[in-house]
Formats: C-alpha cells, structure tokens, sequence
C-alpha cells in the first residue's frame, strides 16, 4: 500500500509493484503528474491520464486511454475526428446548469449545437490514497470541477480499482465509483442533450468512446434485449462486441449500469453507428436535481474482454461478476 503522503517518492521512481508477466498480477507505474500506467502480461492495459495539455474546448479532465484487452488488442479512441473531446472512457456531465464540462458544442433548446464560452473543466487536486496489490491496483483522487469563469461547483472523490484479471477467460475489470458534492452555493441541476430538446441523445456521465474498427458492433443486454433499439432503455449490463482492426479476433465491453444515489433511474445510451459508444447515464431524460452541499453518487463495473463472446457468455459471466 502507498499512503497519500508517500505517492510521489514511489510514483517519481516508476515503481514496480508485483512481477511482471506473471499470470493475473499487476505492474504499476506512475509518472508523477501526468498519469498511472497498468500493465499485465507485458501488456499495458490501462492508461489513467489526470493531467494533459487538452484544448480548452474540449473540457479538460482525466481520462482512461488507451484501454487493452489482455491480447494487447486497443478496445478505446481518443479524439476521433467526429468528436475531438471523446477521449477513451471518461466522467463527464453534459449539462450542468447551463455548463458543459463535456466538451464540444453544447445542445440548446431550438437552436441546436452551439458553441458557447460555457465548456468548464476538471481539475486534479491529489490522490488521496494509492493502494497496490499483487492482483489489483486501487487509486481514491480528489477532483475540482471549475466553471469557464472559474467557479468551483464539484467537489468530487473518485476511486478506480483496476483487478480481476483472468488469463483463462481472457477478462479484466475496473470498478469506477464517484462522489460528486455540490459546492456551488446554489441548486445544479444534471442534464442531457434530451432533458434540454434532443431525442434520444440522453448522454451524460461515465462515457465509454469505442475504436473505429468497431464501428457496426454489437449490442446485447440482459433480457433477451439488444440492438441500438436498446437507447433509453434500462438493463442491469450492456455488452458491446466486434472484431478489431490491425489484429485478428474480437473483443467484448461489458458495463454494469451499476448504481445512482438519484431517484432517477439509469438508462442507457448506446450507439453501435456512426460511431461505437457506451454511457449507463443518470440524467438521459429526467434531470437530476443537487441541492447545495449533497452528494451524487454513481458506481460502475466495466469488463474488458479479449474475444468477441456470445449471448450466452455474457450471460454467465454478467451473473457471477455483477456488482
């Protein structure tokens, strides 16, 4: 275990924290104020990048890229030409009292896309706690959400557990849970491009951008259900599969729609054309209302799988690792 108080002596001198290559364990490495590399089987599976030069317009905040299955095979986009500040798998909120920290062109009611000076920013205050095991990897981080006048609304604490590697099932997991306090002084209301016109656009939250060659995926829930008619829809799990490009085979995205502390429920947006993308939201046409000094809490599970599966292995692997 590293305490708060010691990370940047191990983080500065790259440290190596279980033996690398071997069967379901972890190497850690962290380059001290810009990012925490993960790696299993010589390959680096995980990139968490909480400090980069990103372009003001695209709302600068951390982000998980690349994202690898256990093959070596890249399962996440970073800037694709369509949306430069889609960046792998990152926590956004699209519509925050009038504030995009999403980044882009913000949806307004009759006019459309927009581009605003209302793109905000998060800022990365200091891992509280960096926990490393053999087999997983545990990083608790304090955030600062500032407005694009430089306002402080969100107080967050964000924890990220890296583990459940399985060499056999050719699985990994990351385990996402978020605390996100109102300190705005006021009421924020968390919203979507549907809370504010658009349908069937309800993205906001814990947002997942898939690699071009995965473009025409797909989509399976639990049910029975599946497809891109699986939009604005609620399911405990949401697999996405396809086959890559540059290496042979497939691989499968699994995402647990997990937990809101909101009345509102979480639905899905998903989308296998133009473009691969997976976001369980907790606003996707219902706002979420945040009185001064509470608290949203959202929690997720994402698996990383280095074959394309069918139904029924998502099935029995949703039943024995769901949250």
């Amino acid at each position: 275990m590293t305490s708060p108080n010691s990370t940047a002596t191990s983080a500065d001198s790259s440290s190596t924290t279980s033996p690398h290559g071997t069967a379901g364990t972890l190497t850690v490495t962290h380059e001290h104020g810009r990012h925490v590399v993960v790696r299993t089987g010589g390959v680096e599976i995980a990139t968490y990048v909480y400090d980069s030069a990103t372009p003001a317009f695209e709302s600068p905040k951390p982000y998980l890229h690349p994202l690898r299955t256990l093959d070596g095979a890249l399962v996440s986009a970073y800037r694709p030409n369509d949306h430069r500040w889609h960046k792998g798998l990152q926590m956004t909120i699209s519509h925050l009292s009038g504030q995009n920290f999403w980044g882009g062109n913000s949806y307004v009611r009759d006019r459309g896309y927009t581009r605003l000076d209302t793109v905000g920013r998060m800022r990365h205050d200091a891992f509280e706690l960096v926990d490393v095991a053999p087999t997983e990897l545990t990083l608790s981080e304090s955030l600062t959400w500032i407005t694009s006048t430089g306002e402080h609304w969100v107080a967050e604490r964000r924890e990220l557990r890296f583990h459940g590697v399985d060499t056999a099932r050719g699985t990994w997991m990351l385990d996402f849970r978020t605390e996100l306090r109102n300190v705005r002084g006021a009421e924020l209301r968390v919203g979507s491009p549907t809370t504010h016109g658009r349908p069937n656009a309800g993205y906001t939250g814990f947002f997942w951008r898939g690699p071009r060659g995965w473009t025409g995926g797909e989509i399976v829930t639990a049910d029975g259900g599946g497809g891109p008619e699986s939009m604005g829809r609620q399911s405990p799990w949401l697999a996405y599969t396809a086959e890559h490009d540059e290496v042979d085979g497939g691989g499968t995205v699994l995402v647990f729609a997990g937990t809101s502390s909101a009345p509102v429920p979480l639905k899905w947006f998903v989308r296998n054309t133009p473009f691969p993308a997976v976001n369980p939201s907790p606003a996707f046409d219902e706002e979420v209302v945040l009185a001064p000094d509470k608290t949203l809490q959202l929690a997720h599970r994402v698996v990383f799988a280095d074959r394309a599966w069918e139904r029924a292995e998502i099935e029995t692997f949703a039943a024995e690792h769901a949250p």
